[in-house]
């Protein structure tokens, strides 16, 4: 597991800094604490099992050898996601940051809802029913289904189409197939194998754990949509992380893991529960992955979008979501001929440290200048930020300073106010123990 890998800064927040980083930074951090959160989410919940099937018995490294050589390469299924990472509901918060930014897409307010970029924070809390199929490398389909609506993302060779019905929206990307020249995420565009929707993708990211700190065992057996698996259980060894176990259901025959479960040190139910409630290894019919925009539909070519997020980002009509005087320098930095092109601010930035091993890894970002972030003040923010800020924040101190700490159930940031960041699964005494050590 790599709680690090949130370090990563986008271009658009690279731009944004270049205008006022040291104020816009106090509000993008803790935004970037929940994106942290849901990239390292996957998907499913507890599956009802009708009596534990007797199987051969399995070691640990065999089992773990069985999953290393299985190569499934066709299947279709539906699998139910539930996650609880202790993050407050996301609605308000979006809608309260998005409906300005929609309004200087131009008209109807884009930024397309069917940009898979948009989903994939839906997924970061509740419940959710996906329906996936897999030919190969050069087909998939995943689709996420909702009350009235369905959103899906199929990629046919060289294409890959992303649709939402709720808007009749369609972002469409086309270059080379993978293995064919092209790679996953070619151009940026995240295609349905670049999402981390089923677990065989989540086992895959626990078992690089699987070294001296961990502790690997088989516990048992259980029956998955309708499927005999031996149940391989992931611990931490260290003390001071975040994730309690990790449990894998792994078909007895295919060696296709079935289920993921992540259960937080600090108990409760699952943080992240993932697993198959139907599953088929045959090969999907050739029609599951043709898709045609249906009549009516707003289609958005992705190098567009793409060109549109670098070039065209503009100066969006607040209205008042953001104290006047962040409004009033975004809005002037923005309109002042900046080239979003140009990323030499991000020299600043120093590359991400890494304290620690194992699970208890922590890694470490500073801010250019010293420039820490200053809690905002009440009354600063839209309410529904406000909310969300102080729902899973905790002022703290220590030999580093002060800072605040932006908690999940799985991963921790402390952001000290001399304008270092310490983030990791790990927790809060952890990350002062860290920075403190640091001094």
């Amino acid at each position: 597991m790599a709680p690090n890998d949130s370090a990563q800064t986008t271009e658009e927040a690279g731009a944004a800094g270049r205008v006022r980083r040291r104020k816009a930074a106090r509000y993008a951090l803790p935004v970037a604490v929940a994106g942290v959160a849901a990239a390292t989410i996957g998907l499913v919940p507890a599956l009802a099992a009708s009596g534990d099937p007797e199987l051969p018995k399995i070691s640990a490294q065999e089992l773990i050898e069985k999953i290393a050589a299985s190569d499934t390469q066709q299947l279709s299924g539906t699998i139910k996601v539930s996650t609880d990472l202790g993050l407050p509901d996301f609605g308000g918060l979006a809608d309260s940051v998005l409906s300005g930014m929609g309004e200087a897409g131009g008209e109807g307010g884009d930024g397309p809802s069917a940009s898979p970029d948009a989903k994939l924070m839906e997924l970061a809390s509740g419940s959710h029913t996906l329906r996936v199929a897999v030919d190969g490398p050069e087909r998939q389909k995943l689709s996420i289904l909702e009350d009235s609506a369905e959103y899906s993302l199929i990629r046919n060779g060289a294409e890959v189409w992303a649709y939402d019905s709720k808007s009749n929206e369609v972002v469409h990307h086309k270059g080379e197939a993978p293995g064919k020249g092209g790679k996953k995420g070619d151009e940026g565009f995240t295609g349905p194998e670049d999402l981390p929707t089923t677990p065989k993708e989540l086992a895959a990211k626990a078992l690089e754990a699987a070294d001296k700190n961990t502790s690997v065992t088989v516990d048992g057996t259980a029956k998955v949509a309708g499927r005999s698996a031996y149940q391989l259980v992931i611990k931490p060894k260290q003390s001071g992380s975040t994730i309690g176990s990790i449990k894998v259901a792994v078909d007895s025959k295919t060696g296709t893991p079935l289920k993921f479960t992540l259960v937080p040190s600090s108990g409760g139910k699952a943080a992240v529960d993932v697993g198959f409630t139907k599953v088929d290894f045959s090969r999907p019919a050739a029609s599951t992955f043709d898709f045609a925009p249906p009549k009516g539909a707003k289609v958005t070519e992705a190098d567009e979008l793409a060109e549109q997020s670098s070039q065209d980002f503009g100066a969006p009509e607040l209205k008042g979501e953001l104290p006047k005087e962040l409004e009033k320098e975004l809005k002037d930095g923005l309109k002042g001929g900046e080239d979003l092109k140009d990323l030499k601010g991000l020299e600043d930035f120093g590359g991400p440290q890494v304290i620690g091993e194992g699970w208890t890894t922590i890694g470490k970002i500073e801010s250019p200048a010293g420039e820490g972030f200053t809690p905002p003040k009440k009354g600063e923010l839209p309410p529904a930020a406000e909310g969300f800020l102080s729902s899973f924040g905790d002022p703290v101190s220590g030999k580093f300073g002060s800072g605040t700490v932006f908690k999940t159930r799985l991963v921790n940031a402390l952001m000290t106010d001399d304008g270092t960041v310490y983030v990791g699964a790990v927790t809060k005494d952890a990350l002062v123990k860290a920075a403190n050590a640091d001094k």
